[in-house]
Parts: C-alpha cells; sequence; structure tokens
C-alpha cells in the first residue's frame, strides 16, 4: 500500500500510503478522499457563479445529483470496454472500481448526456449548463490528478529532466499527474477571468474541450498506462479530435458574430443604453 516518492535532481523524498486510515474496518483510501475533495470544491465554486449563467442553485442540486453517479458509471464503462480482454475474463471484477480503473472521458461523456436530458426535460440551455460544467470538470480534473501522486500511477516513461519522479527506486519518469493538474489549473484561471466577456452560450464549454483537448493530446503520448486500440492510444486520438472540432466551432460561431455585427445597425434607443 505504500510508494517511496522521490524527485532526486532537488533531493526531496517521501513515502505515501495509499491508504489515509480505516473505518470500521474498511480502508479509506486517499485517491477516494482528493477526488471528493475536488467535487466539493467544484460544486462551490459553481454554485457562486450560477446565476451569472442564468441559472439557479436548485438547477446545481438537480445536475449534481444526476450527473455524479451517472459520470462516475460512464467513466467505468469507458475503462471496461478499453481493458475488455481482462474483464470478459474476470466478470466479477466489472464493478470491482474501488479496485481502480477509470477513464475521465467516459465521465465527461455520461455529464454531457445527462445534462442533455435533464436541459431538454426543464426546457433550459444545453451550452450554458455545459459552460458551468466546464468548470467543475477543470477544477475537479486538476486536484483530482493528485489521487494519481499518492497512488504511484498515470505517470510516464523515463526522462533525464530535472523535475522526473522516481517510484519506489526506479529510473525518473515524467510526473504526467502534475503535468495535467497544472495544464487544468491555467485553463481554469484563464476561463474565470474570461468568463464575463463570453460572447455566445457555449462558449465556455468549447474552450475547455479545445484547452484539455491539447494539452491531453500531449500528455498522453507520454503516459505508460493508456487504453488502445490497435496501436491507438484511445484518449490521445480522442483529444486531439475534441480539441480540433472544438476549435472550428468555436472560429465558425466568431464569424458569425463578426458579420452580425457588421450588418446589425443599433436602434437610438440601444445607442443610448450604451
Amino acid at each position: 500500500m505504500e510508494h517511496l516518492i522521490a524527485f532526486p535532481s532537488i533531493g526531496l523524498e517521501m513515502t505515501l500510503n495509499r491508504v489515509a486510515f480505516s473505518l470500521f474496518g474498511k480502508d479509506i483510501y486517499w485517491y477516494g478522499i482528493i477526488i471528493c475533495a475536488g467535487f466539493i470544491l467544484a460544486a462551490l465554486y459553481v454554485n457562486a457563479r450560477v446565476r451569472e449563467f442564468g441559472f439557479t442553485s436548485d438547477h446545481l442540486v438537480d445536475c449534481l445529483i444526476l450527473c455524479v453517479p451517472v459520470g462516475i458509471v460512464c467513466a467505468r464503462l469507458y475503462y471496461v470496454a478499453f481493458e475488455w480482454e481482462y474483464y470478459s475474463q474476470n466478470p466479477a471484477e466489472i464493478i470491482a472500481i474501488w479496485h481502480g480503473g477509470i477513464a475521465i472521458y467516459g465521465a465527461v461523456i455520461g455529464v454531457v448526456a445527462a445534462l442533455f436530458v435533464y436541459s431538454r426535460v426543464k426546457k433550459l440551455s444545453f451550452a450554458g449548463l455545459c459552460d458551468l460544467a466546464a468548470f467543475g470538470l477543470l477544477i475537479g480534473q486538476c486536484i483530482g490528478r493528485w489521487g494519481n501522486f499518492v497512488n504511484g500511477e498515470a505517470h510516464g516513461g523515463p526522462t533525464g529532466l530535472p523535475w522526473g519522479m522516481s517510484i519506489d527506486g526506479a529510473d525518473p519518469v515524467h510526473p504526467t499527474f502534475f503535468y495535467e493538474s497544472l495544464w487544468n489549473l491555467i485553463g481554469f484561471i484563464a476561463l474565470h477571468f474570461y468568463a464575463k466577456k463570453r460572447k455566445f452560450p457555449g462558449e465556455i464549454a468549447l474552450l475547455y474541450v479545445a484547452w484539455y483537448g491539447l494539452g491531453r493530446a500531449w500528455i498522453e503520448g507520454l503516459r505508460t498506462d493508456s487504453l488502445y486500440i490497435g496501436s491507438l492510444r484511445v484518449s490521445q486520438v480522442l483529444a486531439a479530435v475534441s480539441c480540433l472540432a472544438a476549435i472550428a466551432l468555436l472560429v465558425r460561431q466568431y464569424r458569425r458574430i463578426r458579420v452580425r455585427k457588421a450588418f446589425y445597425q443599433p436602434s437610438e434607443a440601444e445607442k443610448a443604453e450604451e
């Protein structure tokens, strides 16, 4: 349960136990605690901004009740689907999520699907809900990746860079969990300040997809635990495709806005309000 994590070039070394404590004979893992912390912070942040996007705290609670279980199930199903050779021989392990094995893209797909259904039922803006979800995902991913650090997983291949991370005495590797956490933090800060200037509903969500996809496509190429289809890294391909698609949609929307402004002449009353 313990890992010796070291950063040899900077003389830092620590022993980390995956188990935080035991409760009634059940081990409580740091990974779960860190994920929960990320979820709580994401919910608090989104709740603080929910009215800016035209929603209420009640809408947020409804979305959380729906999206959290759907996201967890889809994250697991995504992982199982691409490791089917193992799980087809060990079907009892499919539901053993506590043994590890979830994928963030599965969670994202599940959350988006759940938000779409909720928006149709409640007659709310699907694009606006996705904007808010983008903030929550960035916060959750930024913090959640540190659970991988405690577990000594989600790292890259060998590296001679000064920040190379050694696990249990092995040669230093890329701390890709940190790369992704930092990438998400930068994205969150940028979108936090940009949000008040958003030009159309769904813009924040598309910027998130483009930003995360760009970073994940690069970082995934460094990892040693990728899910594959043949020789292709599934998440790397999905990240690159989603990034390009988001950029294309953003460019189209920005062009439409420019054209609309070029041909639209505001009335005197509208000019006075400005």
